[in-house]
């Protein structure tokens, strides 16, 4: 049983498509509340006594010792705290889950080697769905990260596929704070705080600490379609998303803060406590963890804080265009993740769909380039239009950082005598991770993924130098430069130029 209010926040509407409703705005310090009356009054966060009998719980994001800016917390009013459960034990079964990146650990390894991954294809997987059901959590597989969660510094990306619902169970990321990707299936991802409806071409933000299930959502009506979802995970470690500085930009271009979503408070309640049990997962350094509890860790009835999750939806996003050179990816970037070192982030998450192409004179495919960052990329719908990677939706590309990557000669030439008339590009949406340090590839990602495809044997081969066939126009320049006059520099005293 559930019950919902009207937070004392802006909201979204529900509508046929969404049974929830939202608070609005980035890192906002939201406040809602499920029955009236539910929040302590204003002035204080732990009053002797709660209304209805409520527990009292605050979830710290971030130290105690923290910036105004910085610090994140969230107070909870539930039916139990919790503190309420059994003791957790490690669980035994394998998962290809990752959270130590140092050279250290065998089971990842560092590359200069270029890689392509197709969608994790039930199929051609021996852990496929075909073959048994899992869930969000057991459908996750590390490709590849950088770091150390127990450090908190450095990240992991994940792709993910499942065919079940999470009933009863819950899971909770100790590592890190998780941002989802779904590329097909629709997501009802049901949190502490409140539900949140995930379609693919948005995204959505689960704190850590923040306990959370994960089910694919299925319109009034539908019984019959087939229960698969699949798409991308990544994590970070030590730090949280937040939105890049627009600078020069001022007040608008790329997210704007009004868009992101925050669920309102939403309760279940437990027919019968005493007989039934709910069974957590929790993630710690890379390994899993699980206890139960005789109750639902989804009871909160009141909230309020800055710790939340969110979500967003990448099509309103405000893409900028630029009529000379390119722009840097971080110019389509939705959120940012600070590193420790300064000025630094860790990685951006930068997403390209429908805009206008405008530029002129200039080469408008991606130039030859080496990077810092390492160039993680998703393709969620639509084609794929680079010429070096055969990548698909639902696939990920990675090309490791200082790397030299571009297109293939080919697509050079045809780019370079291309007319630059204005062009609408749509109808496709990828995204690209920017890292700002080398990342290390799992051994699941260069083994036993299902789809490996290295880059092609030869695709540099057709590469020419043109300059070669410029020299006389070369050597007539040059000494053109050298005829003219060229002032003598004064010498100094002792005779020295």
């Amino acid at each position: 049983m559930a019950f919902q209010q009207f937070p004392t926040w802006p909201e979204t509407a529900a509508d046929s498509e969404d049974p929830y409703r939202y608070q609005v705005g980035f890192g906002n310090h939201h406040s809602t509340e499920a029955i009236p009356g539910a929040l302590p009054p204003h002035g204080t966060n732990l009053p002797q006594k709660s209304r209805y009998g409520l527990y009292a719980e605050l979830l710290n994001g971030t130290s105690f010792m923290s910036t105004k800016s910085t610090a994140a917390n969230v107070w909870m009013y539930r039916g139990k705290p919790a503190a309420a459960r059994h003791p957790p034990s490690q669980v035994e079964e394998i998962l290809h889950l990752e959270s130590c990146f140092l050279p250290t650990n065998s089971n990842v390894a560092f590359t200069p080697l270029p890689y392509t991954w197709g969608p994790l294809k039930s199929n051609e997987s021996s852990n496929s769905a075909t073959n048994r059901r899992v869930t969000f959590v057991q459908g996750l597989r590390t490709m590849g990260g950088h770091g150390d969660a127990t450090l908190k510094e450095g990240l992991a990306v994940h792709q993910y596929e499942f065919n079940m619902n999470m009933e009863r169970e819950a899971f909770v990321n100790h590592d890190g704070e998780l941002l989802v990707v779904p590329q097909q299936g629709t997501l009802n991802v049901k949190t502490e705080l409140g539900s949140l409806l995930v379609k693919p071409g948005s995204i959505v933000v689960l704190p850590a600490g923040i306990r959370f299930s994960v089910e694919i959502f299925r319109p009034a009506g539908d019984q019959w379609s087939e229960i698969k979802a699949s798409g991308y995970a990544l994590e970070v470690f030590g730090t949280r998303y937040a939105l890049p500085d627009l600078g020069v930009l001022g007040a608008n271009g790329l997210a704007h803060d009004r868009d992101f979503e925050y669920p309102v408070a939403r309760f279940d309640l437990d027919p019968d406590e005493d007989t039934s049990s709910f069974c957590v997962t929790v993630k710690l350094a890379g390994r899993l963890f699980s206890y139960t509890q005789p109750h639902t860790p989804f009871d909160v009835v009141a909230w309020h804080g800055k710790y939340a999750p969110y979500r967003y939806d990448l099509s309103r996003f405000c893409h900028l265009t630029a009529n000379t050179d390119q722009l840097d990816p971080t110019s389509y970037c939705v959120l940012t993740a600070p590193s420790k070192w300064p000025a630094a982030s860790l990685v951006d998450f930068c997403v390209f769909g429908d805009k206008w192409a405008v530029s002129r004179n200039t080469l408008r495919i991606p130039y030859y380039h080496r990077n810092i960052a390492t160039e993680l990329c998703g393709v969620i719908h639509g084609q794929y239009k680079g010429s070096v990677r055969p990548l698909e939706a639902g696939g990920l590309s990675f090309e490791q950082s200082y790397m030299p990557h571009g297109e293939t000669y080919e697509a050079y030439t045809q780019a370079s005598e291309a007319a630059n008339d204005p062009t609408k590009l749509e109808g496709s949406l990828f995204f690209m991770l920017n890292v700002s340090s080398h990342l290390a590839l799992t051994r699941w990602a260069m083994e036993q993924h299902p789809d490996i495809r290295l880059e092609r044997p030869g695709i540099w081969a057709s590469v020419q130098n043109h300059f070669v066939h410029h020299l006389k126009h070369a050597d007539a320049s040059w000494s053109d430069a050298t005829d003219q006059h060229i002032p003598t520099p004064p010498k100094s005293p002792n005779g020295r130029v």
